[in-house]
């Protein structure tokens, strides 16, 4: 017969443990996320490893690793804390005056850095109990549908919403579209490319790339190729900002969504112009949300209240 585990003897708490030690890998940034104390996380741990008799975190000069046994629970565990989530967050009416929800946004931190203060700013007043966190997502051009890994992340509940350009998404998800966008040629104050701002003189200058895999290839370099053109990819960076800061301190140039540039320009004393080649329709940035996850009032609410925050930005 096989031996039954006494599940009265788990604490659950002990899971949400795990998952913020995970992502956080810092044993003292857990406690603080948690309102525990270093000691009291660490204690949890130890309860935790005796339960599933692995050490499934280390200690390093900088924090901890996970190891093999604790990246292989992690799927299921944020599984079942997903799962939980969901049937407690129907148990009682969601207020978000009240609330102490965190939520976590998925996205290119281009189409995050746009509406994020104003959500901030919208959540001050209307959700002041409500935190949101951010995770990176970019699409994978190595894959036959690039935005695959963010459909994977909001599966995994790993996000609760992603913020993305993409063309169809599969029937699981609903998709509200947001704005639309298009790239820009962007630069420091000055630069030459400015004052003539010419294919030639774009393909004759050296560019950023932002690319999460450090890979110089992009849709706009596909155009240019079209146009039996190329241009020098001296640098990629993971990030819009990065590359920003790097542009306002360099000669590099960058094509960069306008509405990022139009929001960070005058912080990094940096201007812009057209591209000087047809570089297709503008993106559409929408909001994708599991279908299922729309049952929960608060996603909803977070949804809706995105949602109506570009609509005014765009009114006024």
């Amino acid at each position: 017969m096989l031996h039954e585990i006494d599940l009265s003897r788990i604490d659950l708490n002990l899971l949400v443990l795990f998952e913020v030690v995970l992502d956080e890998l810092n044993v003292g940034r857990a406690a603080l996320r948690l309102s525990l104390s270093p000691s009291a996380v660490s204690h949890g741990l130890g309860r935790l490893r005796s339960q599933l008799n692995d050490p499934l975190f280390l200690k390093t000069p900088k924090g901890v690793v996970a190891t093999e046994r604790a990246l292989a629970l992690a799927e299921p565990v944020a599984d079942i804390l997903a799962r939980v989530r969901r049937v407690m967050a129907t148990a009682e009416p969601f207020d978000p005056l009240t609330s102490r929800r965190r939520f976590i946004i998925g996205s290119p931190d281009g189409s995050a850095i746009v509406p994020l203060p104003m959500l901030l700013a919208d959540l001050a007043a209307k959700g002041p109990g409500i935190n949101i966190g951010t995770r990176q997502l970019m699409p994978d051009p190595a894959q036959l549908r690039p935005w695959d890994p963010a459909f994977e992340e909001l599966d995994a509940r790993r996000v609760d919403i992603a913020a993305i350009t993409f063309g169809e998404v599969p029937s699981r998800f609903v998709a509200r579209p947001l704005y639309t966008d298009e790239f820009v040629v962007v630069a420091r104050q000055g630069h030459p490319f400015l004052a003539e701002p010419t294919l030639d003189a774009y393909c004759a200058a050296n560019h950023v790339v932002v690319s999460g895999r450090a890979d110089p290839a992009s849709y706009t370099g596909e155009v240019l190729a079209s146009l039996g053109r190329s241009r020098r990819v001296q640098l990629t960076v993971p990030l819009f900002v990065v590359a920003l800061a790097t542009i306002a301190e360099s000669d590099l140039i960058g094509s960069m969504p306008k509405r990022l540039v139009a929001s960070l320009s005058d912080r990094f004393g940096l201007a812009s112009a057209p591209l000087p080649f047809d570089h297709g329709r503008p993106s559409q940035v929408s909001l994708v949300v599991p279908r299922v996850a729309l049952m929960d009032a608060g996603l909803a609410w977070l949804v809706g209240r995105i949602e109506q925050l570009v609509v005014e930005t765009v009114a006024a």
